[in-house]
C-alpha cells in the first residue's frame, strides 16, 4: 500500500521535470530559426571545397608548382572530381 503513493509521486516527477533541451512538453527555446537543409548542405561543401584546396595547394607546392598554378590546378581537379557538388560551381 506504500508503493502506490511513492509510485504516483515518481511518476509525477517525471513527467514534469524536463527532458533534454526542449522538455517534456514541447517547449522550445527562444532564438533564431534553424538554417534549412540545403544550406547546411552548402555550407558543408564549401568547408570540404576549402579544406581539399588547401591541401592539394600545399601538396603541389612542396612538389615544386609555383603557388598561383599549384592553386589553379587544386581548383581545376576539385571541379573534375566533385562536380556534382553545388561547392565546384561556385567561385
Amino acid at each position: 500500500m506504500k508503493r502506490l503513493p511513492i509510485l504516483c509521486l515518481l511518476a509525477t516527477t517525471l513527467l514534469l521535470a524536463p527532458g533534454c533541451k526542449h522538455g517534456w512538453f514541447g517547449k522550445k527555446r527562444a532564438g533564431k530559426a534553424p538554417k534549412e537543409t540545403s544550406e547546411i548542405a552548402l555550407d558543408v561543401e564549401m568547408t570540404f571545397r576549402q579544406r581539399f584546396l588547401e591541401k592539394r595547394t600545399a601538396e603541389l607546392v612542396s612538389q615544386g608548382q609555383r603557388i598561383d598554378v599549384a592553386r589553379q590546378q587544386a581548383l581545376d581537379e576539385f571541379r573534375s572530381r566533385y562536380s556534382f557538388t553545388r561547392a565546384a560551381s561556385q567561385q
